[in-house]
């Protein structure tokens, strides 16, 4: 089987929708699904992921499944919990009855998680202190159980750090997603820690991940990528790629995003 997963393009964030930038990507886009054979497509609930999915399926006169777990990574972290959270998030507000806002649980400087082996293990960073003073635990279980429920109504069933091919085949889907969650749907199929993808790779909008399944002994079927954040068709399209979920390349250029 074939998973790809796909960013939505550009985003407005305040509107939930895309820039006029992102409607550009996402028509780019449309080319890499014209001669693919899809079995089906899946989309966020937000959105920025759904307008992206339009332009795809109004030109293959398709439609596409919309999955409440397939939004952005939603969890929080309490950052009045613990007063040292402040140095892992900065940028936090102060509210006027002088508790912090809470804040993404992983968005967080590098100098902070990164001190800590536990955020690297894959069955130690929800152990974290950061993370038990957060609903992450329960989101990401609820991510991933869903998860291998799609990948099982597909022929591939979850047993231990790898699946099961119960019905192996070659069908490709297609998931509309989000850079945070993409994430961690990456993690579980490669057995590493979330924080690992989410502060080492920099999926640019409207970018294809695929994913294929290798069944080198029978039965048992592990999901390899083929390539990461693709985003060949921007190019192709004279579209330079946009900097959203990137981060200042150097500390002195303030006109990137710190």
């Amino acid at each position: 089987m074939k998973l790809i997963i796909v960013r939505h393009g550009d985003p407005d964030y305040e509107n939930d929708t895309l820039t006029e930038r992102g409607w550009k990507e996402a028509n780019a886009l449309v080319s890499r699904f014209l001669h693919m054979d899809v079995k089906d497509f899946y989309v966020s609930p937000l959105g920025r992921a759904k307008d992206t999915a339009s332009c795809t399926l109004n030109a293959l006169n398709r439609t596409a499944t919309t999955l409440d777990w397939l939004k952005e990574f939603p969890a929080q972290v309490d950052i009045s919990a613990d007063p040292s959270f402040l140095e892992a998030y900065p940028d936090t507000r102060k509210e006027e009855d002088g508790s912090f806002s809470s804040h993404i649980v992983w968005d967080c400087m590098p100098s902070t998680w990164t001190k800590q082996q536990d955020f690297f293990n894959k069955d130690h960073w929800l152990d974290t202190n950061i993370i038990s003073h957060s609903d992450t635990k329960e989101i990401y279980q609820t991510v991933i159980q869903e998860f291998d429920k799609l990948l099982s109504s597909h022929g591939y069933e979850r047993h231990d750090n790898y699946y099961k091919a119960v019905r192996p085949n070659r069908d490709t889907i297609v998931l509309f997603c989000h850079f945070g969650l993409e994430c961690v749907l990456l993690s579980h199929l490669m057995n590493v820690s979330p924080f690992v993808l989410w502060h080492s790779t920099a999926f640019a909008p409207t970018s294809v991940t695929t994913i294929n399944t290798e069944e080198r002994e029978k039965g048992i079927a592990y999901f390899r990528a083929s390539s990461l954040g693709d985003i060949s068709h921007l190019y192709a399209a004279g579209l330079e790629p946009s900097f959203a979920c990137r981060f200042c390349e150097t500390y002195d250029n303030w006109d990137e995003r710190h």
